[in-house]
């Protein structure tokens, strides 16, 4: 651990930033009327780095909150990281670590709807179970048969899906279908955008139902999410559970979130011109 308990010490006090997201939690969890009963932290120190005066610690602050919504009790949990910079005769700064405003690579490219062919394939039912029991098993991990992206969040939820029976197809054409094979995988697997879109199209395998409030979502559904209501799709989460009011509560990779409240409000990248997409999952 070194000396991240120092930087624990100073996480609140220590930044505009920090003091803004703590702001901003505190705010979400009042027009929620929640209560955040209890706050634990801990930090991993991930990487250090020394060049001429500049000494660079990155490092990982792992949340836990126990709250009370309503007759509710339950616990949520977030992973951010952070780096640490000192420079002689400069005060240090703890800084969030950004990350990109969308997923990187291919991520406007939507992926082509696809004629249904029903003798090509059988119904399924789609096991929410299983894919939260998946998205609980692995929110703050990664499961060593999948490739780990830098931007994993689409990548980690339709591992979740797969999981409950989402089937794949479309190999290997990277602009079709829902798939990952071995050393490649579809747009739609990986990217927020494309995922988005591929959703809405789909007629195979899984499809999103749109509907118009998060209310008629259930666990294992999917929120997807454009930040800057630009039209570009930034992150996904799946609903585990439901809050006390019938909210969704979500899991999600980049940063790293297990029953985070699906509004995304005390989120860095938030912005008043946030979009949301609300699916309900099925297969075909």
């Amino acid at each position: 651990m070194g000396d991240i308990q120092t930087y624990w010490q100073h996480f609140f006090s220590g930044t505009k930033e920090n003091q803004d997201w703590w702001h901003k939690k505190k705010e979400l969890c009042k027009r929620r009327e929640a209560q955040i009963v209890k706050v634990k932290g801990r930090g991993l120190v991930l990487s250090k780095q020394s060049y001429d005066t500049i000494r660079s610690t990155k490092y990982a602050v792992h949340f836990v909150y126990l709250m009370k919504h309503g007759d509710l009790f339950y616990t949520e949990e977030q992973v951010i990281p952070y780096q640490l910079v000192k420079k002689s005769n400069e005060e240090n700064r703890h800084q969030y670590i950004e990350k990109p405003s969308v997923e990187s690579g291919n991520n406007l490219i939507p992926v082509f709807k696809q004629e249904n062919n029903k003798d090509n394939h059988r119904e399924t039912e789609y096991n929410r179970l299983e894919a939260v029991k998946y998205a609980e098993r692995w929110w703050n991990s990664y499961n060593p048969e999948y490739l780990r992206f830098e931007d994993d969040c689409t990548n980690y939820i339709s591992q979740c899906l797969r999981a409950g029976g989402g089937p794949m197809w479309g190999e290997p054409v990277r602009e079709r279908g829902w798939w990952y094979g071995n050393d490649s995988w579809s747009f739609s697997w990986s990217v927020a955008h494309s995922f988005r879109w591929y959703l809405s199209g789909s007629e195979r395998g899984i499809r999103g139902i749109e509907v118009e409030t998060p209310e008629e979502l259930n666990p294992g559904d999917v929120i997807c999410y454009d930040f800057n209501g630009d039209g570009a799709w930034n992150h996904t989460t799946i609903v585990v559970r439901k809050d006390a009011e019938n909210m969704p509560l979500v899991n999600a990779h980049t940063d790293n979130s297990r029953n985070r409240y699906w509004s995304y409000e005390d989120s860095t990248a938030w912005t008043p011109e946030i979009k949301y997409k609300f699916f309900r999952i099925e297969i075909s």
